[in-house]
């Protein structure tokens, strides 16, 4: 037996070195991921609407030249978590989906907010007490009611709460809910009107820093949980309709001396603070003077904004985006709000290619700035455009004929589903970069490890491109104003 130890110790000596050579300097092979395709395409004046077109397989790199098209996806580099992709549950939303027959008000639900049958929604917002898109202007309080002991959301009972009850439930009982005020009660502003502007007045803070408390408790009360806040819808906007303004100095003062420690003290310090609420050409302005400051940016999760900038030249601003991301990359930056102005339902029926685009355009240039969800205006209007009780008439997504009970889905609906139906919260963008002009592109990788290209093809033709992707390159097509989801999914 001694001899048999010795001899197995001396043949260990001999061939340990050889081993521990050969792991030195033999190289693991490097695994290919293979990728199982499937591609969704919406196209104008098409049959496809979220329809799944084309596959195609990977093969090996090719160096794309000069005159090419290359989307080059990189899923090393990552980004932003998605928090979410939604709409507003507005009482206007609320008053036509109540209008509708039950299997019209059924497919709305599923339409928006089932992931398999729908596209999915997983953010929503809805307004503390009235703004224009419904029927009336009003408040949870009787005039001069300072102490809020008349607060009562019982006008929210009737329609807006069940409607927003039945999202979260279609959503399979989640949904990342959001409020926003548009005016404080008449009596507390410098114009004595919810209408028209004015400001809130300085005596009138904390009263109203309480109502925010006040009407967050109440819908948590009623089963819809608040993630979040923003502090006032469009703060540099006198509008005809519910509007309040403050300065950026104003509105950093109400949250550090009022806002901020409000929730804190009565228990809503998890509640998301979100600033400015409002288009994109002064976001980095307003978020310079908030979260410069110490006091007010340690409330502030993060900024808000708005598309419509563009009233200008017609040009939107996406690297304002871009510039309050990088200068504060602790803080978040969220849309609010977006919808096209101005109804006609001409453009509905023309298919006009504008209406959608500006959804992709922005939803792609705000995600590739560091966007971490992206919030639509209301997910339901009337035939109308409304109820608006100022006359403010807009699209929607989806309009809902409450004479004949059809619903009419416009592309803007299939456009945003394109995003919210395959990129789930918790995806991480991830880097991808078109050479062309006419195909714009963002790309996510979510939990599941499947990977979502975005492409939107903005020209009046065709466009062939490829997909360079971990050494590799794919090659497809795009049709004329189009888009696309391109998700590629692990199979090894």
């Amino acid at each position: 037996m001694a001899f048999f130890l010795h001899k197995k110790n001396v043949l260990l000596m001999i061939c340990a070195p050889v081993l521990l050579l050969f792991l030195f300097f033999s190289k693991p092979k490097k695994t290919t991921i293979e990728y199982k395709t499937n591609i969704y395409t919406t196209a104008h004046k098409s049959e496809l609407k979220l329809t799944e077109t084309d596959k195609f397989s990977f093969s090996a790199f090719e160096q794309a030249t000069e005159t090419d098209v290359v989307i080059v996806v990189n899923p090393k580099r990552q980004f932003q978590t998605l928090l979410g992709i939604g709409g507003a549950l507005t009482d206007a939303s609320a008053e036509t989906f109540f209008k509708l027959p039950k299997k019209a008000q059924e497919k709305v639900l599923e339409s928006y907010f089932d992931k398999d049958k729908g596209i999915g929604y997983s953010l929503g917002r809805t307004s503390i007490h009235s703004c224009d898109f419904g029927s009336k202007s009003f408040t949870y309080i009787e005039k001069g009611d300072t102490e809020l002991k008349t607060f009562s959301i019982e006008q929210d009972r009737e329609l807006r709460i069940p409607f927003i009850k039945k999202a979260i439930k279609k959503a399979g009982g989640k949904l990342t809910f959001y409020v926003s005020p548009w005016s404080p009660p008449a009596f507390m502003k410098t114009n004595n009107n919810m209408l028209q502007g004015g400001k809130l007045k300085k005596e009138f803070y904390q009263p109203w820093a309480n109502y925010y408390a006040k009407f967050i408790k109440a819908y948590e009360k009623e089963g819809i949980p608040i993630w979040g806040l923003t502090i006032q819808n469009e703060p540099m906007a006198k509008q005809i309709w519910e509007s309040c303004i403050y300065t950026a100095e104003e509105e950093r003062d109400f949250l550090k001396n009022n806002l901020g420690p409000t929730l804190k003290n009565k228990g809503l310090g998890d509640k998301k603070i979100v600033v400015w609420d409002h288009n994109r050409d002064l976001l980095f302005q307003r978020a310079n003077t908030i979260f410069d400051d110490p006091e007010a940016s340690k409330y502030a999760w993060g900024s808000g904004f708005h598309w419509y900038e563009d009233w200008k030249d017609g040009k939107p601003m996406f690297d304002q985006v871009k510039n309050v991301q990088e200068a504060y990359p602790d803080k978040k930056l969220l849309f609010t709000e977006g919808c096209n102005e101005s109804y006609d339902i001409n453009r509905i029926i023309n298919e006009d290619p504008k209406l959608a685009e500006r959804y992709g355009k922005s939803m792609i240039n705000d995600f590739n700035n560091g966007t971490v969800g992206w919030t639509d205006w209301n997910i339901l209007l009337d035939q109308n455009g409304g109820p608006n009780h100022v006359g403010n008439l807009c699209f929607s997504p989806v309009h809902g004929n409450i004479d004949s009970g059809e619903l009419t889905f416009t592309n803007s609906y299939f456009y945003i589903g394109h995003f919210s139906k395959f990129i789930r919260p918790g995806a991480k963008r991830i880097s991808s970069v078109s050479s062309g002009n006419q195909i714009l592109s963002t790309a996510f990788k979510n939990k599941d490890n499947s990977i979502v290209i975005i492409v939107m093809n903005q020209g009046d033709a065709n466009q062939s491109f490829s997909i360079e992707l971990e050494g590799r390159t794919a090659s497809t097509s795009a049709l004329a104003h189009s888009i696309q989801t391109i998700i590629l999914k692990p199979t090894n």
